[in-house]
């Protein structure tokens, strides 16, 4: 009973800035589906978050990079910078993907331990230029682009893939 608490409790607290612990942004009865030709040497380097739906681990963040790299043991390293509305860097978190299927990565953090984080590539227009990633539980989502400016076509094809997918775009946050 003290757990149900808590978790009650845990879940109040989320602003809406940041989500709630266990807010889900997708209709899960919607199929979702990873890219089917997904190349990971294209996906490497750095990404600027354009938007995203509310999580409670980037609560505050804006100017979010993502920052992909090969290892030498055939992971992908991940190394994401939170900033603040000034342009300071406020936090870093660096970890592990294991590509387990086309588009799909399994994501570890070495502070957040037993857990492996579904993000899936839903799509990436031909260039690699941007890319939209989702969960299938519908509990996060972003759109990303090698750049923080984002193509006015580009940001609509973005949020068309989400659409697809079952996410609801009313509850995306643009920056």
């Amino acid at each position: 009973m003290r757990a149900l608490a808590l978790v009650i409790l845990l879940a109040g607290c989320a602003t809406q800035d940041s989500g709630g612990l266990f807010s889900v942004y997708r209709d899960t009865d919607v199929p979702i589906a990873s890219k089917a030709v997904f190349e990971p040497a294209r996906y490497l380097g750095v990404w600027h978050e354009v938007a995203r739906y509310p999580v409670p681990f980037q609560a505050g963040c804006v100017g979010v990079t993502a920052e992909y790299g090969l290892r030498e043991d055939g992971l992908l390293s991940v190394l994401n910078i939170c900033r603040n509305a000034l342009g300071e860097e406020t936090s870093r978190i660096a970890g592990t993907a294991e590509i387990v299927g086309p588009g799909r990565l399994k994501v570890r953090f070495p502070s957040v331990p037993f857990v492996a984080a579904d993000y899936w590539v839903l799509w990436t227009d031909e260039d690699y230029r941007t890319a939209v990633v989702g969960a299938p539980n519908g509990r996060s989502g972003w759109i990303l682009n090698r750049t923080p400016d984002i193509r006015a076509d580009r940001l609509d094809a973005a949020r068309d893939v989400l659409e697809f997918n079952g996410y609801d775009l009313g509850r995306l946050k643009e920056f």
